[in-house]
């Protein structure tokens, strides 16, 4: 009885075992004799099944692209080093991933040589990837010049990591991956595709705004292994180290040559809105034209003439044709000054906007200061041997054949009756009382104006950076290091301009100034030749420069100048301006003005 328990329980156990073994070893010959379907598609999910085709048909995408849109530049020759691992332990194996160069210590170094500078965009079509620092290749302190090889745990910890080089490296993995997505055919919809344009998205959502490592999160450190496992998978595929170097080659150029153009669009657009005016502007001084020409023409005239022509007073003039402009100039200096009866404003304008700058100051008077607006028309008997000079240089750019800059070295035919005269630009904003540039010793001199030698300063300038100095002529009689000055803000004793006839000096470097060179600044370099050795120098406190391109000028700097001067194209009226500084302008501006609210125009 026993030994038939026994066998029974033998034969169970017998045929449990079969059932179980059995199905394995049919499921592992099958699988021996199969070769998935998608073995030969572009990109895989599991890189570790791929049945490798021949180099021509795994690098066709590169050389479908290369040759229909990517330009490559000079060839540059790079040691073998260059795509290698930077595991000096391991510097003589090799594997698919140290190939590579996403994989590379070397590969930042490659993306960097061509980076044109920190605002670049190193993938030709996504403008949020850029390089905010390019370090140096070797030896700077803080900075290695190896990568982080994550498979391998000795290298890390023998690695110095700067504060910011996990934001780095993350940006240098988006770079990569999308070289990888260049490489596949287009509208390609295979899985590593769908995964690296995923993993780019959160990699860069896990940036964000970041700039040191402590900025990121626990999540951003995630992002990062996941697109370094994506970036592996993708790597096996495409190994070629001599196509991936060709193909960044080719993308950074590409890239260059992009921001180049538009670096010089940008720049003529800058341009062009300085040049021009507003909509609320230009509907401003048609609203003001209009009244101008409903009012009598006895109504036109602005109260105690008497006054124009007193040399007693406190003389300013300004060449303008900005309604705004003038407003905001002579608001301020009237606010600033001690004792505002003493002023007179004297404006010249030209014959368009001459109605509309005389409404404004007839419904907007000075105070106790007094007032008067000028037409050009007034003075075409200046312009006679002008005119034919200017038509010689052969110069569109208005802000080099506006007449108005050129009044300026009349000032003693405009102004007969009067010694002395200060000049101020429609770009300045007054901050103190002026009453003391009246008492300033001139010392003999024809100008008192703030220099603009100081080295290191953006405002720096020299007589050889402005003129053309391979005129043997101007080589001759003038120092090309001699220190510049400023305009905007200027003291003229009209006296000894007289003496001198300087204006008759103007006309001759005027007639001489056939070399183009000599036109880049306008009107300026003109001014430093006619007043050459006839400048004073004012304390830099009457005049700060650089408003209008410089964005570091410290308020301290701005609240202890007498006048903040908006020079260059970033005027503080126009949509381009610094918004910092914006609020010294506006707050002389009274945007509460009917006329203003009718015209859109606001802070």
């Amino acid at each position: 009885m026993k030994q038939a328990l026994r066998c029974q329980r033998i034969f169970i156990l017998l045929l449990l075992s079969v059932s179980v073994f059995s199905p394995l070893i049919i499921v592992s010959n099958r699988l021996k004799n199969f070769t998935p379907s998608f073995a030969h598609t572009e990109f895989f999910g599991d890189p570790s099944t791929i049945k490798y085709r021949s180099d021509i048909l795994r690098l066709n995408a590169i050389q479908q692209e290369t040759g229909e849109g990517l330009k490559e530049p000079a060839l540059v020759l790079y040691k073998d080093g260059d795509f290698n691992s930077v595991d000096s332990g391991n510097s003589g194996n090799s594997s698919d991933e140290s190939k590579v160069p996403g994989n590379t210590g070397d590969s930042p170094s490659l993306l960097e040589r061509n980076v044109p500078g920190p605002d670049t965009d190193h993938t030709g079509g996504n403008k949020e990837i850029q390089h905010k620092n390019v370090p140096p290749p070797t030896g700077r302190k803080g900075y290695s010049t190896q990568a982080t090889v994550r498979q391998d745990p000795n290298v890390q910890s023998n690695i110095q990591r700067a504060t910011d080089e996990k934001v780095r490296e993350m940006k240098d993995q988006i770079i990569r991956a999308k070289t990888y997505l260049n490489f596949a055919p287009p509208n390609s919809k295979s899985h590593l595709v769908k995964e690296l344009k995923l993993r780019i998205k959160e990699v860069e959502r896990a940036i964000g705004v970041a700039t040191k490592d402590s900025d990121l999160s626990r999540s951003a450190l995630q992002r990062m292994r996941a697109m370094e496992t994506s970036l592996s998978k993708a790597s096996r595929i495409y190994a070629d180290c001599s196509a991936m170097a060709t193909k960044l080659r080719a993308m950074t150029y590409n890239t260059e040559e992009l921001v180049r153009a538009q670096h010089n669009e940008v720049t003529y657009l800058v341009q062009l809105a300085a040049r021009t005016s507003p909509k609320g502007l230009h509907c401003l001084s048609m609203r003001l034209t209009t009244d101008y020409f409903a009012l009598q023409p006895e109504e036109w005239q602005f109260p105690n003439r008497q006054k124009l022509s007193d040399p007693q007073l406190h003389h300013y003039a300004v060449f303008s044709d900005n309604v705004l402009a003038c407003a905001v100039v002579v608001n301020s200096t009237v606010s600033a000054a001690i004792e505002p009866k003493k002023i007179v404003f004297h404006i010249v304008t030209d014959a368009l906007n001459l109605p509309a700058i005389t409404m404004w100051f007839l419904l907007n008077p000075p105070g106790k200061a007094t007032i008067e607006v000028k037409g050009m028309d007034d003075f075409e008997w200046l312009f006679s041997r002008y005119s034919m000079a200017l038509k010689n240089q052969n110069t569109r750019d208005p802000r080099y054949s506006s007449r108005l800059n050129y009044l300026r070295f009349y000032l003693p035919d405009i102004f007969p009756e009067l010694n002395k005269i200060v000049l101020l630009d429609h770009d300045v904003v007054v901050h103190r009382d002026l009453g003391g540039l009246w008492s300033f010793d001139m010392k003999g001199k024809v100008n008192g104006a703030v220099e603009t030698c100081r080295v290191g300063e953006p405002t720096f300038r020299r007589m050889g950076m402005l003129i053309d100095f391979s005129n043997p002529t101007i080589a001759k009689r003038f120092n090309a290091s001699t220190c510049t000055w400023a305009f905007g803000l200027n003291v003229f004793d009209l006296l000894e301009w007289r003496r001198q006839d300087l204006t008759n000096v103007y006309h001759k470097y005027l007639e001489l100034g056939d070399s183009k060179q000599s036109w880049r600044a306008g009107s300026l370099p003109l001014g430093h030749l006619t007043f050459y050795n006839q400048t004073v120098a004012l304390n830099r406190s009457w005049h700060l420069l650089g408003l209008g391109y410089e964005s570091g000028v410290g308020r301290s700097e701005i609240e202890r100048a007498a006048v903040i001067h908006y020079d260059g194209n970033k005027k503080p009226w126009l949509d381009t301006g610094i918004a910092k500084y914006k609020s010294y302008w506006n707050k002389h501006v009274n945007y509460e003005h009917p006329y203003l609210q009718q015209c859109n125009l606001h802070e």
